[in-house]
């Protein structure tokens, strides 16, 4: 996610942050670097130039100038700045208590994904203890309410379809009474969508909105079409008011440029991201912890939460004291690997931890998907699990044959978990001492 934006932006915090004195020439050489950074990663001009005045002038003011530790300053001005722009606090779905039902109106262009979002967001409101209802007024795209049936099905979610009627708002009516007879909680409504803004689809979505009065109005957008994306928000929220965006394909998004410029030229918060293909990939926007991943600096929250989905206290325990042992091994990273496929992208967790941007190669973890991983180590004896190092040519070749894998595959994983045990020393050893977290970085956490 954002590797150049981040790549970039991170070198010129690296560059700053452990000054013990700077300049005007050095706030101006950081910034222009950061700028460049963010024209590139399609970020809207007008919130380029508003970052860049608004870090500028404070970043030059006397008292960080002169401060005791004016690079960290520098930082944590950067790091408030692009909180901002994200969008500041972190904005949930305003809806009406569990006994009273709340309506949530999906809208978006075909192809964004908002279907596929749609269950993904009842799926979470499920898992949080509500009661929602799919309701399918997607009457135009073909299949669109039989793959929300399917969808429906796979969540354990109710959902309602009206066979061969082409009224979505009779649809809606009708599923409002089936809602009300039900003790739905929540309505979650799948409207038309089309390959291009259009007055029809406006005036319909209009016309649902006025009858439904959702508590939510919610546009699904593709991260990846960038500036695209932005202004699609705008004109939907000019034609039916928004109040919040739902950026899907977020994970594969390298520029950040929709992200970067929603909040500043809508005005209306991006409240989930989509980060992949599954059910539970929806996760909610926290701009202060993108901002330290653009900066860089990992989002150990995010990875701890997600880590706690598919390992209780007693694991994570027994893992952390092999770490500080330094006794991990294939066994355990076999173990890992099953938990993490349940988690993401293996990239994904290393871009969430402080100082690992870039240091484990990507191409090393594309190359061998976690299921050849898997192969692989289920292919060695447990001995060899127990000691990577006594596996010699011969073993390796053994080791491929069993997996269907290559030689060279063989080679490369165990050179990717000698690059994580490495890792691991590290983290368990900045664990116990903060400040060799902070030198590694050349940068502190805010306080």
């Amino acid at each position: 996610m954002f590797e150049k934006l981040t790549g970039r932006v991170a070198d010129a915090m690296k560059f700053i942050a452990g000054k013990s004195t700077i300049t005007e020439k050095n706030i101006d050489e950081s910034v222009d670097v950061i700028k460049t950074a963010l024209l590139e990663a399609d970020v809207n001009l007008r919130v380029v130039r508003r970052f860049v005045n608004a870090t500028v002038e404070e970043a030059k003011g006397e008292k960080v100038l002169r401060s005791v530790d004016p690079g960290q300053q520098f930082v944590k001005i950067v790091h408030n700045k692009m909180t901002a722009f994200l969008g500041g606090e972190t904005q949930s779905l305003v809806l009406k208590g569990p006994d009273t039902l709340s309506k949530i109106l999906m809208v978006g262009l075909q192809g964004s994904g908002k279907t596929t979002t749609t269950a993904k967001l009842a799926y979470r409101l499920k898992k949080s203890g509500r009661k929602p209802l799919l309701v399918a007024c997607d009457l135009v795209r073909p299949a669109a309410v039989e793959q929300l049936s399917v969808l429906g099905e796979q969540i354990g979610a109710s959902v309602f379809k009206l066979d061969g009627c082409k009224d979505s708002l009779k649809v809606y009516r009708e599923a409002l009474s089936f809602a009300k007879l039900n003790l739905i909680d929540v309505m979650i409504i799948d409207t038309t969508g089309r390959l291009q803004i259009d007055e029809p689809m406006m005036a319909e979505l209009f016309r649902l909105q006025r009858e439904s009065a959702p508590e939510e109005t919610l546009l699904v957008a593709d991260a990846m079409t960038g500036q695209s994306a932005v202004d699609i928000a705008k004109a939907f929220d000019e034609k039916i008011g928004l109040t919040g965006v739902i950026l899907t394909k977020f994970d594969s998004d390298t520029r950040g440029g929709a992200a970067l410029s929603l909040k500043t030229i809508t005005g209306k918060p991006i409240k989930f991201v989509g980060t992949g293909e599954k059910t539970e990939d929806l996760e909610v926007f926290h701009p202060e912890r993108i901002a330290s991943r653009i900066l860089g600096m990992g989002d150990v929250v995010t990875l701890v939460e997600k880590a706690q989905q598919v390992m209780n206290k007693q694991e994570a325990a027994e893992i952390q004291k092999k770490m500080e042992r330094e006794t991990f091994t294939l066994e355990d990273w076999l173990n890992q690997l099953r938990a993490v496929k349940k988690m993401g992208s293996l990239q994904s967790m290393l871009d969430m931890i402080p100082g690992m941007q870039g240091q484990i190669n990507e191409d090393d973890i594309d190359r061998a998907s976690l299921k050849t991983q898997e192969a692989i180590i289920s292919s060695m004896t447990k001995k060899e699990r127990a000691n990577h190092l006594i596996i010699g040519p011969s073993r390796r070749s053994r080791i491929a044959r069993g997996a269907g894998a290559s030689v060279a595959e063989v080679a490369r994983l165990l050179k990717q978990f000698e690059k994580m045990k490495t890792m691991m020393k590290k983290m368990s050893k900045m664990s116990k001492n903060p400040a060799s977290m902070q030198a590694m970085m050349q940068g502190r956490r805010f306080r």
